[in-house]
């Protein structure tokens, strides 16, 4: 067997900066063809980290994962994509979200699929040199309105992070890729293929030309049971969120609302012990670097293209990292799965 795909990891956007660069640098000499920086509330501006990952690397792509259209105007996503662009020499994508918690900052996100659509459009226009403007219902930009800066790529990826049927639908017609965001659960692959195709279909694009991508919180350690240990901490917070949005699964709402409890309390070691055994494995990528490989594997063969590996990786992101790159990238390419961008020994 031989199977195209892509090896991703995604950061949190929490780490001191300086610890950015020699891990970028460690995760292009292993062979990942992706990195992403995620722009959830409260965390580090995306594309800032990876600009400094840029400066240490020149093969691996880069992707903001997400922007929400809510806290930056569109004008300042297209003005900050061009200059990771530049500084990358090409290798920059653009993720975009509905965004969570932001109830936190009192926005009203009601017109989510508009506020979306009306950036990645505008994105577009500004990167394209165009100046035709851009008349949408949330945001609009005024005809003539052109970028004081250089332009490297007038198109530049995009990527789709939703577990929505209308927001999958979009994707299929616009972008890339989707990214279902902590999810390694493989029987939701083919629930999304569904809504992309649906909107490939209405755009007239060939089906298939939308790959999907999990990104899940990863913590891998030669001692399973520490590494899952860690895993229900890390997860316990985005679990609230993302648990009912899985339609395969029927997540006791007792269960949600015991966690909710302890979780406004800051008490998440607490929270994600209550995580059931079968429901962790939906949400997270944890165990030995084996089980996280026969995982991978699992989540790879129901249709995904891409895995990205979520923070913190391992017991600490150094550590986590060298076991993804030397024992569960090695075990999934002598199991025939094989990077469609890079490869190594």
């Amino acid at each position: 067997m031989s199977t195209e795909i892509e090896f991703g990891v995604g950061f949190g956007g929490t780490l001191p900066p300086s610890e950015y660069p020699a891990l970028a640098a460690r995760l292009e000499e292993l062979g990942f063809d992706v990195a992403t920086v995620f722009g959830d509330l409260m965390m580090q501006p995306p594309a800032m980290v990876l600009a400094t990952m840029a400066e240490a690397t020149s093969q691996i792509r880069l992707g903001v994962g997400c922007y929400t259209p809510w806290t930056l105007h569109p004008v300042e996503i297209a003005g900050q994509l061009a200059y990771l662009d530049h500084v990358s020499n090409g290798r920059a994508f653009m993720g975009i979200v509905r965004g969570a918690w932001l109830d936190q900052l009192g926005l009203d996100t009601s017109k989510s699929l508009a506020a979306v659509s009306d950036t990645v459009a505008i994105v577009r226009m500004l990167l394209s040199g165009s100046g035709v403007g851009y008349d949408g219902r949330v945001y609009s930009v005024a005809p003539g309105t052109m970028p004081f800066y250089p332009i490297l790529r007038q198109h530049i990826p995009l990527m789709v992070g939703t577990w929505s049927p209308r927001l999958s639908e979009y994707a299929g017609a616009h972008a890339d890729q989707v990214q279902v965001g902590g999810c390694a659960n493989p029987a939701m692959a083919p629930v999304i293929r569904e809504f992309i195709t649906a909107g490939e279909q209405s755009a007239g694009r060939p089906s298939g030309s939308v790959d999907i991508v999990l990104t899940a919180v990863t913590v891998v350690d030669e001692d399973g049971d520490i590494a899952r240990a860690r895993a229900r901490t890390e997860v316990a917070l985005p679990f609230q969120v993302i648990a009912g949005l899985d339609r395969t699964l029927d997540v006791d709402p007792a269960l949600l609302e015991r966690m909710s409890v302890l979780l406004r309390a800051h008490e998440y070691e607490a929270a994600g012990r209550l995580i059931p055994d079968d429901l962790l494995d939906k949400f997270t990528f944890a165990g030995t670097p084996d089980e996280v490989a026969a995982h991978a594997a699992a989540v790879y063969d129901a249709g995904v293209t891409r895995i990205e590996f979520d923070s913190p990786f391992g017991l600490t992101p150094a550590s986590g990292v060298e076991l993804l790159g030397t024992r569960v990238l090695p075990a999934l390419r002598n199991a025939g799965y094989r990077s469609k961008t890079s490869d190594v020994a």
